[in-house]
């Protein structure tokens, strides 16, 4: 790829988001009644390519037990609010009702309380208790510590996400977690991210991740590219780590690894944008929070925005739309790709003639 001259010392590629490019129509239109939005995870179908990220203004026990039984993936945080306390409800609502300028202040101290592995357990029960697929996410950082009750908690999917996991994390202080030796020794099929790059991203598939979340530092609540200078538009990422899932599979004799997108997806064309481009399927926050049921109430953000030391996420108000239902399936009431998101996904697979999501990752695509 053609690079650019940013100065005499230093070169760069151009990348470009998800509103850079647009997909292109092709000879053939379909029924969108005849279009299949199911995909695939280890043992695990789901109807709906929607994973919830694990952030607390998205995900309680009730609402990832909601999402499971419309066809999606509720992935709880096992790091947040329902790990730490009995009853986080009257925190959430705190939280809903924080001025800007103390926002930040107050939910570092009320995510100081420690994480309560018998919580875990418990909320990783009631899902499983009302018969959903159960997902759970741990950072890197918090992995070792609590991953045999997560297990033994029994989860279906295990996900590691944090702004950038590497499979080789260098510390001089700790010993830090073998990503490889971790998966092997797992029983439950493990999704890990972020990552941008090609190279980062056939190291993560070489651990054994059943699927890898593509993305850092474009979130709705995320501040990342302005803290720390760290971001990579996600059309142009995306594509890259679909490359070395197509890469991996040659080396691996066929292994396939899945791609979730994970970042900068606010809007239904965003979800179309990330599968155009090769995602199987999307993690999303900012379009689930904005859910009558969500637990934010209208609110959201995530574990970015109370860092104890370097706070790099905001609390932003998004407001709401409607409910899980309406936001998933409609009917919409409004133009601007918030509600009725997988009827818009359906709609825009059979205006280019696919009929299943792997045809759809061949779709055209053009730079705007």
């Amino acid at each position: 790829m053609t690079e650019i001259e940013i100065g005499r010392a230093k070169r760069g590629r151009r990348a470009y988001s998800f509103d850079d490019i647009a997909i292109v129509p092709s000879r053939r239109t379909r029924d969108p009644e005849e279009v299949s939005t199911a995909w695939q995870i280890d043992a695990y179908r789901f109807d709906l390519p929607i994973l919830a990220a694990p952030m607390d203004s998205v995900m309680s026990p009730a609402s990832a037990i909601a999402l499971g039984q419309y066809g999606g993936l509720g992935v709880l945080n096992l790091e947040g609010l329902w790990t730490r306390y009995e009853d986080p409800v009257p925190l959430l609502e705190e939280i809903s009702t924080l001025d800007e300028v103390a926002a930040v202040e107050r939910m570092q101290e009320v995510y100081s309380t420690p994480i309560r592995a018998e919580l875990i357990t418990e909320r990783l029960r009631q899902v499983r208790d009302a018969g959903v697929t159960v997902a759970g996410a741990l950072s890197p950082q918090r992995t070792k510590e609590f991953a045999k009750t997560v297990v033994d908690a029994g989860v279906d999917m295990f996900v590691i996400r944090g702004t950038t996991v590497s499979a080789e994390h260098v510390s001089g202080q700790a010993e830090p977690l073998n990503l490889k030796e971790f998966i092997y020794e797992l029983d439950v099929p493990v999704i890990v991210g972020g990552c941008a790059t090609h190279q980062a991203a056939v190291h993560l598939m070489r651990t054994g991740a059943a699927g890898v979340l593509v993305g850092f530092g474009g979130g709705a609540a995320h501040t990342t590219r302005a803290v720390l200078g760290v971001s990579v538009p996600m059309a142009s990422a995306v594509a890259d780590v679909a490359a070395a899932r197509r890469d991996y599979m040659d080396e691996s004799g066929g292994r396939y690894v899945h791609v979730i997108a994970d970042g900068s997806i606010g809007r239904s064309g965003d979800i179309a944008k990330a599968i155009a481009c090769g995602a199987d399927a999307v993690m999303i926050g900012s379009p689930l929070a904005r859910s009558t049921d969500a637990p934010g109430r209208g609110f959201h953000w995530g574990a970015e925005a109370h860092h104890e030391n370097l706070p790099r996420g905001e609390r932003v108000e998004i407001g709401t739309v409607g409910t899980l239902e309406e936001i998933l399936f409609g009917p919409s009431r409004v133009a601007d790709g918030t509600m009725n998101l997988i009827g818009a996904l359906r709609r825009s697979m059979a205006t280019t003639g696919y009929t299943e999501l792997k045809e759809f990752q061949r779709i055209e695509v053009v730079v705007q």
